[in-house]
């Protein structure tokens, strides 16, 4: 049987670990992400017949790689390649959770948006219009209260239903000033030639804009790994 994974991302205090709880219940293990002494748990659940293999990455406010928590969540988006990102956001604290799924959609379309904490948002009188904010970001976006256990039909059948194909997405990307999309434009397709579509291209090049120089270290050994020629995109790296 395949097992699809499934990432669990988002800001700390989101109710992030609950909706792990819930999907998982004790079917769940505990460890450290390899060489790190941040936290890693996974855990397993069915639906419709699939199995799911959920991975809770490290609470964050962002995934550039200020620490070792925001590493960890950004390179398993990046190498791992999960069949789905789910993003979990504080219904509550749209405005502020939204900038790490920004974030996320830069480096994959397999996402989906899981506003959580929606009792508390109603509580306050905050409406969502989730279809629209759907429309606006190009991926689905569910509406859930984790510990209530309200919405995670619905989530389940929105996570079959985009690994099926069923559902259209068309993720949004920032735009950025003129002068830093004319050199992305410009060091994209080298980008893409060197290392193909085993990575984001245009996230890649916005790194090597951004000088990272640790995680464009990180892919240039992953494409040494996998027997390609690194050597052009070291090129670059120093260049």
């Amino acid at each position: 049987m395949i097992v699809h994974r499934i990432a669990l991302a988002g800001n700390p205090n989101t109710g992030k670990s609950t909706l792990f709880n819930t999907l998982t219940g004790l079917k769940q293990h505990t460890g450290n992400w390899p060489g790190k002494t941040v936290a890693h748990a996974e855990g397993t659940f069915q639906h419709q017949g699939q199995e799911y293999l959920l991975i809770d990455l490290p609470g964050t406010y962002s995934l550039f790689s200020n620490s070792t928590d925001e590493e960890v969540a950004r390179d398993y988006i990046v190498f791992e390649q999960p069949d789905v990102t789910l993003v979990v956001v504080d219904g509550t604290s749209m405005e502020r959770n939204l900038n790490l799924a920004l974030q996320v959609l830069e480096m994959t379309g397999h996402v989906i948006i899981c506003i959580n904490l929606m009792d508390e948002a109603e509580k306050k009188g905050i409406v969502i219009d989730e279809e629209r904010l759907s429309s606006k970001l190009g991926v689905p976006v569910v509406k859930i209260s984790a510990r209530n256990k309200k919405g995670i039909q619905s989530l389940l059948d929105t996570i079959a239903r985009l690994l099926r194909g069923d559902i259209q997405i068309k993720p949004y990307r920032l735009t950025y000033r003129p002068e830093i999309e004319e050199q992305i434009n410009k060091l994209e397709p080298i980008v893409r030639e060197l290392i193909g579509d085993g990575y984001p291209s245009r996230w890649v090049a916005l790194r090597l804009l951004d000088g990272d120089d640790a995680l464009l270290k990180k892919i240039h050994e992953q494409i040494k790994s996998k027997g390609s020629n690194p050597y052009e995109f070291g090129n670059i790296l120093h260049s």
